[in-house]
């Protein structure tokens, strides 16, 4: 959703579907027609009306979407709606399934009135086919079959445009360059920023997600995530620190995707920043992530845990901000798991390790306990805070109450996130990967993967077969 700058008018979508008699082309009329204006995350207005044409329908239309020539006897002839629909999708850009065909017929119909209707239009064909690439089909029905998107009353007005709305949650979601976004922050009008930068806060929700600064031009200056983002878009705005102050003149206008968790946020925050560049984001392109975990093998068959500074030719376990972090999670391994102090780097010297001595170690660093044993118990702990050669999902809470977010590792690799509201989209992987947008899986993501799986764990995780 975009938050604009004061005096100026929140933009909102009005998503629609219209089914038509058929026939010869700008000879058709409108038989139903379904509008929902959506700000972004939801339906704050609707319009659903059968119409009565005034003209036959042709014979396969009327196979197609169940609609007859009865059914429309006693419906509203176009003239009799034509001013709702002006109000529903004043100031909006209309969004529609091949909304080319659409805005046409809404023309059409205006025109035979003597009005001249005009409104930007997105068209959910064209942002798929950039968005989703190489499908199959980029018809409605067989994209949403393929996405795993329910879809009720097909081929009738108010089912087409509720899919569809569906489908544009998921393509603002998959929009990681902001593309639409930036569209449409520039159609909108630059007005005067007003002093007190706080009041641009109004329409800002409390909720867990990714915001984004702009400047007149529509270009992003900044990208940011938080579980409140009313509370850190107002940080910026009162903070007396000089880059705050330096975004303060230059902000125009604030959008922000919600997220449903922190996850999703953080994995968000970083690609997004890496592909947009925003200029005041300059200081999170150094790395923050200095220390590490490595494991080695030692004379005596022993699996050791050593903590050392982060070097990205080695491969580590998991990464950590700080040297005190490191160790503390290495503390929490230790007592969870029963290991030996010494055999994971915090406690120096020979012989047997403290822990053995209050009988929470079982002698690995005396060689009660065999290498086998011991190992096995490395192995377990350690398979927890890395999905290294790990195929899963990892489930966490969606933007909505009915929706779920998935977060999906084939071969330990983190290939991207996504959003479901069935659990049946889970049982067919060809329908888990349409759903994921794809993201980098470099050293910051898997860090920030690692870094919540163990502060969450009692986040559901579903293990795929390879």
């Amino acid at each position: 959703m975009i938050i604009p700058p004061l005096g100026v008018r929140e933009p909102m979508y009005a998503i629609l579907d219209i089914e038509t008699t058929g026939g010869k082309y700008n000879e058709e009329g409108i038989t139903e027609i379904a509008i929902y204006k959506f700000d972004g995350q939801k339906v704050v207005d609707q319009f659903i009306s059968l119409v009565n044409p005034e003209q036959p329908i042709q014979p396969f239309v009327v196979g197609l979407t169940g609609i007859n020539n009865e059914m429309l006897r006693n419906a509203p002839k176009f003239y009799e709606i034509a001013r709702r629909i002006v109000e529903i999708t004043s100031d909006c850009i209309v969004v529609a399934h091949n909304a080319q065909f659409d805005h046409r017929i809404l023309r059409l119909e205006f025109r035979r009135l003597g009005f001249d209707f005009e409104r930007k239009t997105l068209c959910t064909v064209e942002l798929s086919k950039i968005l989703i690439p190489e499908q199959p089909s980029y018809s409605l029905g067989k994209l949403v079959r393929a996405l795993g998107i329910p879809v009720t009353d097909r081929h009738r007005a108010s089912g087409d445009a509720l899919a569809t709305i569906k489908l544009f949650k998921m393509l603002l979601a998959k929009d990681s360059h902001k593309t639409i976004l930036k569209e449409n922050v520039k159609n909108e009008p630059s007005g005067r920023m007003d002093t007190k930068l706080i009041q641009m806060l109004d329409d800002l929700p409390s909720i867990t997600g990714v915001y984004y600064l702009h400047n007149k031009a529509g270009e992003i200056i900044y990208i940011g995530k938080s579980r409140n983002i009313r509370k850190r878009v107002s940080q910026h705005f009162t903070t007396d620190q000089r880059q705050a102050r330096e975004i303060q003149k230059e902000v125009s206008s604030v959008s922000f995707e919600a997220t449903g968790n922190e996850l999703i946020a953080l994995l968000k925050e970083n690609e997004e920043i890496k592909q947009n560049k925003p200029k005041y984001n300059k200081a999170l392109k150094r790395s923050i992530f200095n220390y590490a975990l490595y494991q080695f093998t030692d004379e005596n068959g022993y699996i050791n845990l050593q903590i050392g500074k982060a070097d990205a030719r080695k491969k580590n376990i998991t990464t950590f901000t700080s040297l005190k972090q490191a160790k503390n999670v290495l503390h929490t391994i230790v007592e969870s798991s029963q290991l030996c102090l010494r055999l994971s780097g915090l406690q120096a010297g020979k012989g047997s390790c403290f822990n053995y001595s209050i009988k929470t170690c079982k002698g690995a660093c005396i060689g009660e306990e065999s290498p086998s044993e011991y190992n096995n118990r490395v192995l377990e702990i350690l398979e927890k805070y890395s999905y290294n050669n790990q195929n899963m999902l990892v489930i966490d809470r969606g933007r909505e109450v009915d929706e779920k977010s998935a977060l999906l590792v084939e071969e330990g690799v983190f290939i991207g996130i996504g959003y479901f509201n069935l659990n049946y989209q889970l049982n067919n992987i060809d329908i888990v990967r349409n759903i994921i947008t794809p993201m980098t899986n470099d050293r910051d993501a898997r860090h920030i993967i690692q870094s919540y799986l163990r502060k969450n764990r009692k986040l559901k995780i579903i293990q795929l077969n390879p």
